[in-house]
């Protein structure tokens, strides 16, 4: 690699929104290695590659809605009832591993795109009732369905997918870096990924230009359902049952780690690679802050104060920083009383 070609490399990563989180994400992992020496141990990096898949999966689905435009209230209840119908498939069907992921990710798909999906796309519903109205059927039907009771899904199998190795390298982590070339390959290389960044970036010409709008949002919202449901599975895995109990927090946690990563609430800017980068600091703080010895709800504290202060930068970032300090100043309204001033003459006065 020449200089120039390196030089124009450092310029264009500089440049990227996501720039000041990678950073962060450097300087946060040099101090836990040096302060905890627990921390750059084999099983604990482990730790923190499985631990972070679940959001890993979420948060890159929860990308490609975003980059629209959209949001996905529901993909932490997805995530649960995926779980829970991918323990049905196994325990009370029969049916044999590799059968049963590919119907729990064909069911995610299917209930993202034909839930979320046409009523935000086809119906053109507003996309936080939308997701908020099925967040809560959701999770009444994981209830409902499950009993609310936990249900042991026993497979050696599907076990050695979350703790295995393939290669020295924990099994989650292929599945992850799999996903994330996936997503970058549609995101980059491809005429959908190209109309997604089209739609955020306005519905109105992306329509006029011949894209068929309804068709993405509703393809945006399955692939969010589909990753949803992937992430249920890598959570039936982990914890070796389906249960009701998963899934509460993590779409915040991959908001979080979407906007950190560069993408905006407004659409059209941001990407999968800028999530990754996200998803790592987040895990990468939480697992540090575990092996320190701070307690969970410390944890969760200073996670909403990272998405509180990422929200505000992506408002900075949209309107910039004076536009956005005039927005937050009360408006003054003129004293009652004064009357306005006189009509401008025109025609040069009266005669």
């Amino acid at each position: 690699m020449n200089t120039a070609s390196f030089s124009s490399m450092v310029r264009h990563v500089v440049s990227r929104r996501y720039f000041a989180v990678l950073v962060l994400l450097i300087v946060l992992f040099v101090y836990f290695s040096i302060s905890q020496s627990r921390f750059l141990t084999s099983g604990n990096i482990d730790a923190l590659i499985t631990g972070s898949s679940i959001l890993w999966l979420v948060s890159i689905g929860l990308t490609f809605v975003m980059l629209t435009g959209g949001f996905d209230l529901s993909l932490g209840s997805l995530l649960a009832l995926s779980g829970i119908a991918m323990g049905t498939f196994m325990n009370s069907w029969g049916i044999p591993l590799g059968l049963a992921i590919v119907m729990t990710l064909a069911f995610g798909l299917l209930v993202g795109s034909l839930v979320n999906g046409v009523l935000i796309g086809r119906a053109q519903l507003p996309f936080l009732v939308v997701t908020l109205g099925t967040l809560t059927l959701y999770s009444g039907i994981v209830n409902l369905w499950s009993n609310q009771s936990t249900h042991a899904v026993t497979s050696n199998a599907l076990t050695g997918i979350a703790f295995n190795h393939a290669l020295g390298i924990p099994v989650p982590a292929w599945v992850m870096i799999g996903v994330f070339l996936v997503a970058l390959f549609v995101q980059r290389s491809t005429y959908f990924g190209r109309d997604v960044y089209a739609v955020g970036g306005s519905a109105d010409a992306a329509r006029l230009s011949g894209i068929r709008v309804n068709g993405i949002l509703i393809a945006v919202y399955g692939i969010a359902g589909m990753l949803a449901a992937l992430a249920g599975v890598m959570q039936v895995a982990r914890i070796g049952a389906a249960s009701p109990q998963v899934g509460g927090q993590v779409i915040f946690s991959a908001a979080a780690a979407v906007l950190l990563g560069g993408t905006s609430f407004a659409g059209g800017i941001g990407g999968v690679g800028g999530t990754a980068i996200g998803v790592l600091l987040l895990a990468t703080l939480e697992n540090g802050l575990s092996v320190s010895g701070v307690q969970s709800y410390w944890q969760q504290i200073i996670t909403g104060l990272i998405l509180i202060a990422v929200v505000g930068l992506d408002r900075v970032q949209q309107v910039g920083v004076r536009h956005a300090l005039r927005s937050m100043m009360p408006t003054r309204n003129a004293p009652t009383g004064t009357s306005p001033p006189p009509p401008a003459v025109v025609g040069g006065g009266t005669k």
